[in-house]
């Protein structure tokens, strides 16, 4: 029973294989047959290989761990090399962060920078400025603040501008509808 349902699986891929090839490929109904039979024959060898389970990871140990992390470089589990930054490494392995941690059994807190490139990178940023408040109690401000004006003075200058503003004439706006 457990044959045939085996049997059944293995012409239903060979059906699927070679119906998506001949949906894309133009081929002669003669290639159809030989098509056919190669796909199912190649199905049958894996079938017939099994499925061995991968080896488990070597379990890593706390001093391996220590000695993958240096001021200036990571070494990475996965290839054995050194970088300053994995997480390009890692996604160009197709995996995340978290998912390299669990896999190699590394703490939460493992880093994936070096402490001397994120140093530098902290260096940069305070010297270009970020992280500082633009509105803090700083020397300018302090003087900005100093140098507004009394109520006292704006009415002066408020009486000032109206005077201005019987030397000033306008004439009439007239709008005739039309907008350019």
């Amino acid at each position: 029973m457990a044959e045939d349902a085996e049997q059944n699986a293995l012409e239903s891929l060979t059906a699927k294989i070679a119906s998506a090839y001949f949906s894309h490929n133009h081929a002669q109904p003669a290639e159809l047959l030989d098509l056919i039979r190669s796909v199912h024959g190649t199905l049958l060898k894996l079938a017939s290989m099994g499925v061995s389970e991968p080896k488990p990871l070597p379990k890593l140990t706390a001093a391996a761990i220590r000695r993958s992390i240096a001021p200036d470089y990571l070494i990475s589990f996965e290839d054995g090399k050194r970088y300053k930054a994995l997480r390009r490494h890692l996604i160009g392995r197709g995996l995340t962060p978290e998912m390299y941690r669990a896999k190699w059994g590394l703490p939460s807190d493992y880093p994936m920078v070096t402490s001397s490139y994120s140093a530098h990178r902290a260096e940069l940023a305070r010297s270009i400025g970020l992280g500082k408040s633009r509105r803090g109690n700083s020397e300018t401000d302090l003087h900005r603040a100093a140098q507004v004006e009394s109520p006292e003075e704006r009415s002066a200058d408020a009486r000032t501008s109206e005077e201005g503003a019987d030397a000033i004439t306008r004439e009439p706006f007239e709008d005739d509808g039309v907008h350019e």
